[in-house]
C-alpha cells in the first residue's frame, strides 16, 4: 500500500517544514515539500503535526517486583505506548541474581514475542560480575542488545562500585552504553531505619529517605567510576537540580555524560506524597521520588540547553489494589508510576505552548535522540526517505483532559488525571499501518523486535 501524507508540517530535530510524507508498505518512500503519486491513498493532514514515531527507552513490562506483578504486560503496556503515539519501546530484561544473561533475554522474548503490539527492544540488566556474565557479553551483541543497565541500589539489583568498574571496563571493550540508576542505598537504609524507629512510616516519608542530595551523591560516584574507565554513562530518570551539576561538573571534565528525565519530574511536584488520602498518595511512589518545583524549573531549562538528550517514563505500573500492600509501611509501597501514554502530550502542552521548550527539541528528545543513543538511528526517530514509517499525527486542535477511564493500561489510574491537554494525538502509524485513530487502538500483537546497533548520538 502507498499513503501520501498530504499538507502537514514535518517535525525534526532541526525544526519544522511544511512537506508532504510519501509512504509505501514499512517505509518512507519520499519527504518533500510537494508529491505527486496519483497511486497513492492520501492521507490529508492539513495544519497538523508530522513527527517521527516517539521511542520510549525505558519501560518495564511485566516485571516481578515486591512480590507482585506489574499491572501492564507487554500487551496492554504497548497498547498504552501507540495510543500515547510511542511505537517502540525499549524494556529491561532482568536476570535475577544467580542466573546468565542468556536466561534474561530468553525470558524476556517469551513475555514479549507475539504479546506486543509495538516495535520493541531489550536493555540487559547487569546485577551481577562473574566471569560467567562477562563471557556473555559477546552473546549480547550478536543478540542485537547494545545497551545495558546497572543499579546503585534495590539489594536484589545493586551491583557494587568494583564489580560496576569491572563491567564497564567490558563495555568499553565493546563500544557499548550503560544506563545507571543512581541512589545511594546504604544512606537511604540507614533514613528508613530512623523513621521506623520514629514510627513515622506513612508516605510522606518515602521521598525523605531519598533526598536529592543523595541521588547527586550516587551520580557523582558513577561519574568518577566512569571517569576512571574512560566511558560514556547514561543517568536515567534524573530528577533534581543538584544531580544536573554533578553532570555538569563531568562534562567540564571532559567526559561525555548523557542524561534522561521523565515527565512525572517535569509536571508534578513533592507535595503529592502529603496528600492525607493514604490511596491518593501511595500511587505517586516511585524512585526517585518526585522533586520540588525549583527541580522542575532546572530540568526544563537543562532540556532547552541540550543538557537532557531524552525524556522516557520509566513506566512501572501497578494497581491501587496492589499499592495498597504498604499501608502502614511505605517501604512495601511497589514503586512506580504509568505514564507510557501520556509523554508526548504533556511535552506538548507543558512544554512547547508554555515556551519552556521548541517542537524541534521535543522531536530531539522523543524520537532522534533516543534512537541515536541506542543504535536504531536512521531506521527509527526520523521522517526521512528510507527510514520506517512511524508518524505521529498531532493535531493542535484537538484539546481534551486525561481520564484515566480512556486509557489502554490496566493500572486503573493515571498519576495525570484532570490536567489539560492542548491538542492531541489524532493518528499513529508503526511501519506504515494505521495503529491508533483519535485514541482508539487498531493494532494487533504484531510489534517486530528490534536488533540494535552501536550509540551514534
Amino acid at each position: 500500500m502507498k499513503y501520501l501524507f498530504r499538507g502537514g508540517t514535518v517535525v525534526s530535530g532541526r525544526g519544522t517544514r511544511r512537506a508532504d510524507v510519501l509512504v509505501e508498505d514499512e517505509k518512507i518512500l519520499r519527504v518533500a515539500r510537494s508529491i505527486s503519486a496519483p497511486e497513492a491513498t492520501v492521507i490529508d493532514v492539513e495544519g497538523q503535526l508530522l513527527l517521527p514515531g516517539f521511542i520510549d527507552a525505558h519501560t518495564h513490562f511485566d516485571l516481578d517486583v515486591c512480590s507482585t506483578t506489574t499491572a501492564d504486560d507487554f500487551f496492554s503496556g504497548s497498547r498504552s505506548a501507540l495510543r500515547g503515539g510511542t511505537t517502540t519501546v525499549v524494556d529491561f530484561a532482568c536476570p535475577n541474581k544467580g542466573e546468565t544473561l542468556h536466561q534474561g533475554l530468553e525470558l524476556w522474548h517469551k513475555k514479549a514475542d507475539g504479546n506486543c503490539c509495538c516495535d520493541y527492544g531489550f536493555h540487559m540488566t547487569i546485577d551481577d560480575w562473574n566471569p560467567g556474565i562477562e563471557a556473555e557479553i559477546d552473546d549480547m551483541y550478536a543478540a542485537g542488545i547494545s545497551s545495558f543497565k546497572m543499579y546503585m541500589t534495590y539489594p536484589a539489583m545493586m551491583i557494587g562500585d568494583e564489580a560496576m568498574y569491572h563491567a564497564l571496563k567490558k563495555l568499553k571493550e565493546k563500544g557499548g552504553i550503560c544506563g545507571v540508576h543512581c541512589e545511594n542505598s546504604g544512606v537511604i537504609d540507614a533514613l528508613i531505619a530512623e523513621k521506623k524507629a520514629a514510627g513515622q512510616m506513612g508516605v510522606g516519608s518515602h521521598p525523605r529517605t531519598r533526598p536529592d542530595f543523595l541521588e547527586a551523591e550516587a551520580v557523582s560516584r558513577l561519574l568518577r567510576i566512569a571517569q576512571a574507565v574512560d566511558i560514556p554513562v547514561v543517568i536515567v530518570h534524573l530528577t533534581n537540580a543538584a544531580a544536573l551539576r554533578e553532570v555538569e561538573a563531568a562534562r567540564k571534565r571532559g567526559q561525555r555524560v548523557y542524561v534522561e528525565t521523565c515527565p512525572q519530574y517535569l509536571v508534578l511536584e513533592d507535595s503529592v506524597y502529603d496528600d492525607p488520602d493514604y490511596s491518593r498518595a501511595a500511587r505517586y511512589v516511585c524512585a526517585p521520588p518526585i522533586r520540588k518545583e525549583r527541580d522542575q524549573q532546572a530540568l526544563w531549562t537543562a532540556l532547552r540547553k541540550g543538557e537532557i538528550q531524552t525524556v522516557s517514563t520509566d513506566h512501572c505500573s501497578f494497581t491501587l489494589e496492589q499499592k495498597d500492600a504498604g499501608r502502614g509501611n511505605f517501604t512495601k509501597i511497589p514503586g512506580g508510576l504509568p505514564g507510557v501514554e501520556n509523554r508526548g502530550e504533556l511535552l506538548y502542552t507543558y512544554g512547547v505552548t508554555t515556551r519552556k521548550i521548541s517542537l524541534a527539541t521535543m522531536c530531539r528528545v522523543l524520537a532522534e535522540n533516543p534512537a541515536k543513543l541506542y543504535g536504531m538511528f536512521p531506521r527509527k526517530g526520523v521522517l526521512q526517505d528510507g527510514a520506517d514509517a512511524d508518524i505521529v499525527v498531532y493535531d493542535p486542535q484537538a484539546d481534551h483532559v486525561l481520564r484515566a477511564e480512556d486509557m489502554a493500561s490496566l493500572a486503573g489510574y493515571s498519576p495525570y488525571e484532570g490536567f489539560a491537554i492542548r491538542g492531541g494525538i489524532h493518528q499513529v502509524w508503526l511501519r506504515g499501518r494505521l495503529a491508533v485513530e483519535d485514541g482508539f487502538v487498531l493494532a494487533g500483537p504484531d510489534g517486530k523486535y528490534i536488533p540494535r546497533g552501536k550509540c551514534s548520538l
